[in-house]
């Protein structure tokens, strides 16, 4: 299976987080729309098919293998 990133929103920029986007490792994103947590992203990317890597810090590199983190099932139950 195909790994994607959940990313927070604003990308590049200290402070409050607006939401959370899914890409793959070149950049495409997967929804046009900003999903407002992460528990939402793994689900959303999880139901297309893929395995989502969450970011460990505030501004990722894709590069980075510190940065990212396997999304835990633990995190999508409700």
């Amino acid at each position: 299976m195909l790994h994607v990133y959940i990313e927070p929103v604003p990308k590049g920029q200290w402070g409050p987080i607006d939401g959370y986007r899914i890409e793959t490792q070149d950049g495409t994103k997967l929804s046009g729309e900003l999903l407002r947590s992460e528990r939402l992203a793994v689900s959303e990317a999880r139901l297309h098919g893929y395995v989502p890597l969450l970011a460990t810090v505030r501004i990722p590199d894709k590069a980075v293998a510190e940065h990212w983190k396997p999304a835990d099932k633990a995190l999508v139950s409700v």
